[in-house]
């Protein structure tokens, strides 16, 4: 066999090894962090991310929430009425660990002020939400 045929016999294996491979799913560590990212102020939209996040806290992934677009108008105390569940719920989640964050120009956008702010949410910055996004085997959903 001529070694140019031999260099595409292994190139194909090598591509097929790749294909297979590079097709399984991620698996995550016992300990990887989850960023969730928020956009929605559709009320079970919020439940599940919040909900799915939990439940993933309690099997030891640390949690960051990054509420953005409609999702801050869930973050203020001028909303308590429309939003009294989901509320209750990130007061559970900070009470459990999680860091939620907000985001700063959407808040701008929608005309919530930091002093709006539930109590324990964070406004949002390039450092603190990069460095929960980008922290080592870090896995993210959005809603």
């Amino acid at each position: 066999m001529s070694i140019s045929r031999r260099g595409a016999l292994a190139a194909v294996f090598l591509a097929g090894l790749l294909g297979v491979f590079g097709a399984l799913p991620a698996k995550a560590g016992p300990n990887d962090p989850l960023f969730i990212n928020l956009t929605s102020d559709d009320g079970h939209r919020i439940n599940m991310a919040f909900n799915f996040g939990a439940n993933q806290m309690k099997r030891g992934h640390p949690l960051t929430v990054f509420m953005n677009d409609k999702a801050v108008l869930a973050a203020s105390k001028g909303n308590a009425e429309a939003f009294a569940e989901q509320q209750k719920t990130i007061a559970s989640l900070l009470a459990s660990g999680a860091s939620i964050l907000v985001c700063p120009m959407c808040m701008k956008h929608y005309g919530v002020k930091e002093q709006d702010l539930l109590p324990g949410l964070k406004v949002g910055n390039p450092e603190l939400t990069g460095n929960a996004l980008f922290a080592d085997n870090t896995k993210t959903m959005t809603w």
